[in-house]
């Protein structure tokens, strides 16, 4: 078989993980988050990035949008559309992130509940960096590669069937140059 074939064949069960490992990241950043609304508001403000009119709304609305979110990749539902809007948060948070590094905020992230100002020297950027490269790298395997097994997309739109090279060939017609 080649490399090819192998691929398509395992493609659909590597995208199945990815999505439900993304899935999982959420449930476990917005379950904290949702059992304490002021402090994932207190995280939000932490950043200084956002205008203090919209902070509540964010902090508020957060843990509501990664549920979602979740659940669309848990189900396999939009499951492209969902992975475009992962990479635009973690682009978001990564650039939180850079932006309190480089600006000398010393903050825990938040992301996964707490979050807001902590003592100078407890922060680790580098690991926080890393971690959300990671999780672009889930998102841009699986915005390329949706297709996977146990979806609801693939419920509703299956892939096609893949023929074997011998089995296309006794099908196709020969071109025919007599006219």
């Amino acid at each position: 078989m080649a490399k090819v074939g192998r691929f398509a064949a395992v493609q659909p069960w590597l995208s199945l993980v990815v999505r439900l490992s993304m899935a999982g990241i959420l449930f476990a950043a917005a379950i904290p988050k949702l059992q304490d609304i002021p402090q994932s508001v207190r995280a939000v403000r932490a950043y200084q990035l956002l205008p203090e009119s919209v902070v509540p709304f964010v902090g508020t609305m957060l843990p509501y949008v990664e549920i979602a979110l979740g659940l669309l990749l848990l189900l396999g539902l939009f499951t492209r559309t969902a992975s475009i809007i992962w990479l635009a948060m973690m682009a978001a948070f990564l650039t939180g992130v850079i932006w309190a590094w480089s600006t000398g905020l010393s903050i825990d992230c938040g992301c996964f509940g707490g979050g807001g100002e902590v003592e100078a020297g407890t922060t680790n950027y580098p690991s926080h960096v890393l971690e959300r490269l990671g999780f672009i790298a889930l998102g841009t395997f699986l915005a390329i590669w949706p297709r996977s097994r146990f979806s609801v997309d693939g419920w509703m739109s299956p892939a096609p069937a893949l023929q074997a090279p011998e089995e296309a060939s006794v099908h196709s017609t020969p071109n025919d140059s007599r006219k």
